[in-house]
This record gives C-alpha cells, structure tokens and sequence, in this order.
C-alpha cells in the first residue's frame, strides 16, 4: 500500500528526494532490491549533496549482495556526512558531535545488546550464516544505522537502545531432530536458501523465511548455529541455552509430526512434547508460535503470542504436566525442585547425558558438561547441585533404581514420574548432615 500511494505523488508530479526516499525504504522492507536501487540512485540525483541517497542505496546493494558496490555507496556517505559536519560545526552557537563519538555511542549498546544472545546467528536476508562481528558489520550498512549517527550528530533523540534492540531481535528455533540435519559446517560459506532443499535444508529454509516474514533480521537453530566439533564453545552454548532462548523476541516451534488438517489435540501427541531439550526451549521465551508441518499456525492461530491462547496452552499443560503458571511466566531457579523433576521424567533425549544437561537452565545452574559420562552421573551432578545449594531435599524423593554413585539419588529422571511422597520432618541437623554427605561424594 505504501509503495502505490508513494508512486502516485510522483505521478503527480510530487517527485521529491524525499518521496523517492520513502518509496526506496517501503520496497526494500518488502525485498524489492532492484527496484529500490532505482529510487536510491534518483534520490542522488536529486539531491547530490546529500548522504541519504547513498545511504540507502549502501542497504539496496547490500540486500543484492553486490557487497563491494555497497561499500563504496557507504564510505561516499561518510565522506558526505564528514561535509555535513564540518558545516554545522561552523555554524555559531552549536556543540555537535563528531562522526567518531556517534560511532562509539553506538558500538557500545551494540556490544551491550548482544551480550546475552548467541555467538552465531543466520541473517535472515541474506541466508548466510553471521558470526558477532559479521553481524555487527550488517548492522553497519543498514539504513538505521545511517539514521542512527545522523540523529546523533544533529542531536535529535531517536534512542539508541531502542534502534539497537529492535534491529538485532532474533528469533529461536524449537523442534525435533529428525534425519540428517545441516551442521555447521556444510551451511558455513554458504548461501541457506540455496543449499539443496531436502530434509532437514528445507526446514531450516523455511524456519528462517518464516522468522524473515515476522519481521526479524536474525534467526538461530540448535543444529548448525553451534560448532559441535569445539568443546569449549560446546560447554558455553549448552550453559547458555536458557538464556538465549529467554532473550529472544520470538521462538518458533515447529511440529513437524503435526499435518495442517489437524484439529485440537494433535500438539498433544506431537513427539516434539516428549523430547527432552524442548521443556526448556518452551518455558524460557516469553513469545512463542507453534507451526505445523507445513509451516502453517497450528489450529491456525494468528494471534501474536500462543502463550497467550487458552485453548493451546491448556492443550500443552495436560500433555506435559507442567502447571499453567509455569507455562505462561516460569522463572529459573532451586524452587519447587521436585515438581520440576517431574515435568522431565517423562521425556527423553537422544544422548543419555542430554537429560540432565537439558535442566541446567530450568535450575539455573551452570556445570560442566562431559559427553561420554554415564547418565546417572550427569543427573548425580546436578541434583548434588540442587539439594547442595538449596537444601531441598524434595530432590530426594524418588522411586526406582538407585544410582551406582550415591544410594540417595536415582540412577535414571523416570524415577520421578511418581507423585511426590509427603517427607516427614527433619530437624536442621539433620538436613544439614546430608547436604554435606552429598557435597563430599
């Protein structure tokens, strides 16, 4: 609708840069690269003296991937902003800001922003898969960026922090790993969207459109966004899982096992609420939509946020047990350790270790993680961890096989699917002296 009404003030002789400009950003937010060169170049040519033209057209380039042409349009547009400057820097009775401070007054709420998001990221553009400096580097050829210095410079207040934010929002993936999934290093280099589409390609081309659609320049998947190869980064990401998935504007989860014809009921039977990884992918995010196999809403749903649906989030609470409190606005930590002992007994995960490894989040802690090591080990870990810290030991009510390591603790999570037994009192000394019997095995 934009882009007509903006055509027809041309039409009318109304042929501005200004006009040209508005119509140049409507067709690039709908990625009509070619056509908004076309706008950008007539801005230049109408207003030569000016950095916008070159601003926008540094983001036309940039979306054709014509990077070079791009950064040529981006260093003319400093040198103009630099002219700007120098002008009004003449001008009396005016303190400006130079090009430089409004460069690092934004670089430091960019490093802010996106120290709770993960290292790796797909450009949701581009297809290409962004470490943090790469994205940085996106955010730099941007037309907010442009618009963020120049305010800073003339002194309007167009927040930075609010720019920032909503540029660098990324969306998370939540599904079931199913077949062979692209890793990272077959989608490193490359273009996703033009990876052969099979597979686990396909679904990780339409996760990103799907996230390129709502509006997000970022999007991030379990399967190729972390080195697998590289233990330390490893050990980082599943530590900071929870974190990332609680920091994202949107968590697409995506049921693959649920046809587009299905009615009120099928999430409940999706195998994707029985995995062990997805109880925290879910309860983190404060945003989430359930897609279908087809990549349509699920019971086709169309408001904002499935949290906030009734029918969808009482569905999900009888298929996993979890409360519908905890559904809707769960907040990590040692609390009700039990209950959520509970929530995961009853899944599974394709490495033994994975169970345990999957609850660090839930629990707020942060372990080392082994793979290799025994499951009742792993779980032995952290539930030390957990009556340790926060002398629950509702932890310790279980039914099962004990763990080799400790008779105390269960040597698999199903041994909590059992309703939690009313413990007797214990006086302080005796919770005490087994806290310290589980901190010294």
């Amino acid at each position: 609708m934009a882009i007509e009404l903006y055509s027809e003030a041309i039409d009318l002789d109304s042929a501005t840069d200004a006009i040209f400009a508005k119509r140049c950003k409507a067709k690039l937010e709908k990625m009509l690269c070619e056509e908004a060169l076309l706008d950008a170049q007539k801005v230049i040519e109408l207003n030569p003296s000016s950095s916008l033209g070159y601003q926008l057209k540094n983001a036309t380039l940039y979306g054709l991937q014509r990077y070079d042409e791009a950064d040529e349009a981006f260093q003319i547009m400093l040198s103009k902003l630099d002219k700007t400057l120098v002008t009004q820097a003449q001008e009396p009775l005016h303190r400006h800001v130079s090009l430089s401070d409004a460069e690092r007054a934004v670089r430091k709420v960019v490093r802010a922003q996106l120290e709770n998001t993960p290292p790796r990221l797909l450009n949701t553009a581009t297809g290409c898969l962004c470490d943090r400096e790469a994205q940085i580097s996106a955010f730099k050829t941007t037309t907010e960026y442009m618009e963020l210095l120049s305010s800073i410079i003339e002194h309007a207040d167009l927040g930075i922090e609010r720019v920032v934010a909503t540029y660098f929002r990324y969306a998370m993936l939540s599904h079931r790993w199913s077949g062979k999934e692209p890793l990272l290093q077959e989608v490193q280099d490359k273009v996703v969207y033009e990876l052969d589409s099979s597979g686990g390609v396909m679904k990780l081309q339409s996760f990103c459109k799907t996230a390129r659609d709502a509006g997000y320049h970022w999007a991030w998947s379990d399967t190729c966004c972390i080195d697998k190869n590289n233990n330390v980064e490893l050990q980082e990401s599943v530590n900071a899982m929870f974190v990332w998935y609680s920091h994202s504007a949107l968590t697409i989860i995506y049921l693959s096992d649920v046809i587009p014809t299905s009615k009120a009921g099928a999430l409940a039977s999706s195998a994707w609420t029985r995995r062990g990884w997805t109880v925290q992918e879910f309860l983190a995010p404060e945003t989430v939509l359930f897609y279908q196999k087809d990549w349509t809403l699920y019971l086709d749903d169309r408001s904002p946020n499935h949290k906030h649906s009734d029918a969808i989030m009482q569905e999900l609470g009888s298929a996993t047990g979890i409360d519908a409190r905890a559904l809707v606005a769960f907040r990590p930590g040692m609390k009700d350790a039990r209950e959520k002992l509970q929530w995961a007994s009853m899944r599974v995960t394709t490495l033994q270790e994975d169970m345990a490894y999957s609850l660090f989040g839930i629990f707020g802690v942060h372990l080392p993680v082994n793979y290799g090591e025994k499951k009742q080990e792993a779980l032995g870990r952290l539930l030390q961890e957990i009556v340790a810290r926060s002398g629950d030991i509702s932890a310790l009510d279980w039914v099962g096989k004990p763990s080799e390591l400790n008779s105390c603790l269960p040597a698999d999570i199903c041994s909590y699917k059992a309703l939690p037994s009313t413990l007797p009192s214990l006086s302080e000394h005796q919770i005490q002296t087994s806290i310290s019997s589980l901190r010294n095995v």
